[in-house]
């Protein structure tokens, strides 16, 4: 998912969570991280079809997308099956009062600890050099 995308649904999240106060919903967020999954193969002929990636004013960062839609690399270094992810899932359902968040893989709990700890400058700084 873009950073940008990422930060928006964690703060969609929250102020939803904030919002349903006392409604008896409960607003949660699975961030699942590295997943095995088809993703990057099934991606590769939406990429081709709609993203004029030459002409756009980030062509330097479309073509490392398309290295990576393009190269099949194996599995991630912390890559988890989607059963993983099922798991978190079904904890958060059957919780009498789930969490807010819940992580799956390490680079999810990495950053959710850099979040806390780290002011959003260094936080964003780090982020783009991953």
């Amino acid at each position: 998912m873009a950073r940008g995308c990422r930060y928006a649904l964690e703060g969609l999240t929250d102020v939803l969570r904030i919002e349903m106060q006392g409604t008896g919903v409960k607003i949660i967020l699975i961030e699942p991280g590295p997943v095995t999954s088809n993703i990057r193969q099934n991606a590769v002929p939406h990429f081709e079809k709609w993203i004029d990636w030459e002409n756009s004013a980030r062509a330097d960062e479309y073509a490392q997308v398309k290295d990576r839609l393009y190269t099949d690399s194996g599995p991630d270094t912390f890559e988890l099956p989607a059963s993983a992810v099922t798991r978190k899932l079904l904890r958060a359902l059957t919780a009498k009062n789930p969490k807010p968040r819940y992580y799956v893989t390490f680079p999810t709990y990495l950053m959710g600890a850099l979040r806390r700890l780290l002011p959003t400058r260094l936080l964003d700084w780090v982020i783009l050099r991953v």
